[in-house]
């Protein structure tokens, strides 16, 4: 009885052991879509939104791009005289986008969603609160290795590029780097930073968050 009771036993692990690595290997499957799914997303949402943009250049050339006013008599985008308009919104695939992104260490180039929610994170990057326009723009999307998965490789100094929907520039330097809690909501969006990337560790325990300070900033005269 000891000897069939052993061999039963034995068997249950063998079969628990089989349905684990059957299991890990859908969820790795299913990951590997979902990313090259949302890769693919951006990708084509990207091609569909430049056309929609005055100006719009390539991830390392802003070229023609509405970044060339300096305050020396010509004449001011609106966002200047009003910063509390809201930002342009431009649609594509049935979704509306505030920005671009870019990050060029990364080479990364990616859309940003007007508003935040669960499903649109699985698309793309979205606007978590504020506005480039007021200098407290808190950017969020998934750690999908084509949207911020790479985040926490950027160091102070990087380059990040926002381009708004009417063409505008704003150019950013990485000034530093945090690990926050789920429920640090209040930290997250203090407004201590010009703009905010943050993205969820693998298991999603804590959100790594990267500031940055805006370095074109241009003061009406």
């Amino acid at each position: 009885m000891k000897s069939k009771g052993k061999k039963i036993l034995y068997k249950f692990f063998i079969t628990l052991g089989v349905l684990l690595l059957i299991s890990a290997a859908s969820l790795t499957i299913y990951n590997f879509y979902d990313d090259t799914r949302a890769g693919d997303y951006v990708s084509d949402a990207i091609k569909s939104l430049s056309g929609q943009i005055p100006g719009y250049g390539s991830i390392d050339d802003n070229t023609g791009v509405n970044d060339s006013f300096d305050g020396t008599g010509i004449e001011y985008p609106d966002y200047l005289l009003n910063p509390d308009m809201p930002m342009p919104e431009k649609s594509a695939d049935g979704k509306k986008y505030v920005a671009v992104i870019k990050i060029p260490k990364l080479k990364l180039e990616l859309p940003v969603i007007s508003k935040w929610s669960y499903d649109n994170l699985k698309y793309a990057p979205c606007r978590y609160s504020g506005s480039a326009y007021k200098d407290d723009l808190v950017i969020a999307a998934h750690n999908y290795t084509k949207h911020f998965g790479a985040l926490t490789s950027l160091l102070i100094g990087d380059t990040v590029n926002l381009v708004d929907m009417d063409g505008n520039v704003f150019e950013y330097k990485v000034f530093a780097l945090e690990t926050l809690e789920p429920d640090q909501v209040k930290e997250m969006t203090s407004g201590q930073a010009d703009l905010s990337l943050f993205t969820c560790t693998i298991g999603g325990q804590y959100r790594v968050t990267v500031r940055c300070e805006r370095v074109n900033k241009i003061k009406i005269e």
